[in-house]
Parts: structure tokens; C-alpha cells; sequence
């Protein structure tokens, strides 16, 4: 380090800062430090850091499903924003199990300085005993307090609700996510509030976990429900659905129509799927941004980022069919 400060001319504190808070330096001087590093071969000791800074260089991520396809593009983005700042990012997958989730920030405490939670099972009380600890964001909860980011689905599942009605569906079925989930309860309040202006019927329907298996199970209570269309909680949700009708020989939207959220395979199912844009990519950025704001000693406050939503026409709704379909 001490080479590296000689020939660029800096103190070897700014050597450091170069690796560790780029955005504290002006861009030539970072470029002209990484040059020389890179020249002399010189790369920073994460472990020498951590012991005389106490400093480790690691943020964790924790997620609910990491195999659900809404998570992926949220974890890639927050790992390239850790990334600009020289941070590693361990990656927890709860199982959507709570208990789960509370184990690994337990043992990520020790090891990073930051925490993100994404869609977080746990309570409230648990999430606020984590935080004490360590300095941590949440995204897709709302939590007083806490710095986080939110994906307003309500927007869209109104605008979903109003293109059913528009299409002429009376009767709707929604397909819940799990209970603790802050976006199902955000979902579900947007159906029924949309319902309500458009004199629609709504049924709720609960799948044990947002998945393909989850969806083609609970085909036998849409059909007992007699309602003309669905929405799922989730892309994964309505996928199983449309298998599950598929297997019974329920034409999709001849004879019912589905709608999911979060946009990340709608293009792909066939026939493509009408459903909510959730902006997971960016959800990852912003909350990742958030930490590393905190952990750079700026203020962030009660800070509270929301994001848009909107429909995404495919062709997974027409008008209803004439006749109820036969159970």
C-alpha cells in the first residue's frame, strides 16, 4: 500500500479509500490508484483489514425462495451494487420458513456488516432485535423505522381488477401467498378493494407456498368457486394454475382467465401471461444502495423508497365464457 501511495502521489489512507469508498474520491484519482495497484500487483488483505478495523467487507442477503424466479434478478442487482463498493455478499435462503431466516441472520451477524432482508418472514419484534445488532434494510416490508424498499403491487392489481371488469368477469378468484408475506397482505387488500369498485365476487383462496406445486393443487377450489378468472400471487402461482387447468381440460382464457404478479415469466408460459411488472432488479439495487449508504455513515433516516407497478396485457384474459365450466 505504501508503494501504491508513493507513486500515485496520495496518502496511503486514500489508497484505501480508493478499494473500500470509491465515491468518496474523484474519479481520476481512483482510476490513477487502481492503475498503479494494478501495475505493482498490489491487492488489498481483506483479513488484515478485518482485524485492525474490524471491518470484514461482507453484507448479507437473505431471501425467502431463492428458486422462485423473482428473486434471481433481485439478487444479481444487489450483488453488482455490493460489488462497485468492493463488498462480497453472502446469500441466505429462508425456505420460507421463519425459523429458517432467524438461524442465518444469527450466524451472518458475526461474519458481515449489513444486513438486507428480503420479503422477510419474521416479526416485526425480530426483525427490529436483528437490527439493533447490525445495520439493516428491508425490502417488500414496511416497517417504521427501518429503512426499506417497497414494490407497490397495489397499482396494478387495481389495474388488473379494472381489465377483468372491463372484459366483463363478475366473479374472481384471488390465490394468496403465505400469511406473513407484506406484499401478499398489500395484494390481497388492492383485490378487494378493486373488486369492490367494480361490483365484482371474490373468493380467497390460500396456497401453502408461492410455487408451480402449490398452484396446481389448489385448481379443484377455483373450479368449485365457479369464478370466471384468478389471480395469483405470483408468476409461479399462476404457471401450476394454468397447468392444473390444463390437465383438466380447462381451455385458458376461453373458459377462465389468470393473471399473475411480478412479470418474470409471462412472456415465456404459453399462453403468455397476463400479469402484474414488479421491479425485482431494481428492488435489489435500491436496498442493497440503501446499506451501503448506512454503512458509509451518511443518513438515511426512516427512509422509505416505493416503486411503481403497472398491467401487462398477454393473452391470458378474454371475456368470460357463456356457460359455467363443469366441475
Amino acid at each position: 500500500m505504501a508503494d501504491v501511495a508513493k507513486a500515485a502521489g496520495v496518502s496511503k489512507s486514500t489508497v484505501s479509500r480508493a478499494f473500500t469508498q470509491p465515491n468518496m474520491l474523484g474519479v481520476d484519482t481512483v482510476e490513477r490508484i487502481l492503475e498503479i495497484a494494478n501495475r505493482v500487483g498490489y491487492v488489498p488483505n481483506h483479513t488484515a483489514r478485518a482485524l485492525s478495523t474490524g471491518r470484514h467487507g461482507n453484507v448479507a442477503l437473505v431471501v425467502p425462495d431463492v428458486a422462485n424466479p423473482f428473486f434471481p434478478p433481485l439478487i444479481r442487482a444487489a450483488q453488482m451494487e455490493a460489488d462497485r463498493s468492493d463488498f462480497c455478499v453472502f446469500l441466505g435462503n429462508s425456505d420460507e420458513n421463519w425459523r429458517q431466516e432467524d438461524k442465518l441472520v444469527d450466524r451472518f451477524v458475526s461474519q458481515v456488516e449489513g444486513l438486507a432482508l428480503a420479503a422477510s418472514r419474521l416479526s416485526e419484534e425480530r426483525i427490529r432485535h436483528h437490527a439493533l445488532k447490525r445495520p439493516l434494510v428491508l425490502i417488500n416490508r414496511d416497517i417504521r423505522g427501518i429503512p426499506r424498499v417497497l414494490i407497490d403491487s397495489s397499482t396494478g392489481v387495481i389495474d388488473a381488477i379494472a381489465h377483468l371488469a372491463a372484459l366483463g368477469h363478475k366473479s374472481l378468484v384471488y390465490v394468496s401467498g403465505p400469511a406473513s408475506s407484506w406484499a401478499n397482505q398489500q395484494r390481497r387488500a388492492a383485490v378487494r378493494a378493486g373488486a369492490k369498485t367494480h361490483h365484482m365476487d371474490v373468493t380467497i383462496v390460500a396456497a401453502k407456498v408461492p410455487s408451480y406445486e402449490s398452484g396446481r393443487a389448489v385448481v379443484p377450489d377455483i373450479l368449485a368457486s365457479k369464478a370466471t378468472a384468478v389471480l395469483a400471487f405470483d408468476d409461479l402461482t399462476a404457471q401450476g394454475i394454468m397447468t392444473g387447468m390444463a390437465d383438466r381440460g380447462v381451455a385458458v382464457p376461453e373458459q377462465i382467465s389468470i393473471v399473475g404478479c411480478d412479470d418474470v415469466l409471462g412472456a415465456a408460459t404459453y399462453p403468455s401471461l397476463t400479469t402484474v411488472s414488479n421491479r425485482s432488479d431494481e428492488a435489489g439495487r435500491a436496498g442493497m444502495s440503501l446499506l451501503l449508504d448506512m454503512l458509509n455513515s451518511r443518513a438515511v433516516g426512516d427512509a422509505r423508497l416505493v416503486l411503481g407497478t403497472h398491467l401487462v396485457v398477454r393473452n391470458t384474459t378474454a371475456p368470460p365464457p357463456r356457460k359455467s365450466i363443469s366441475t
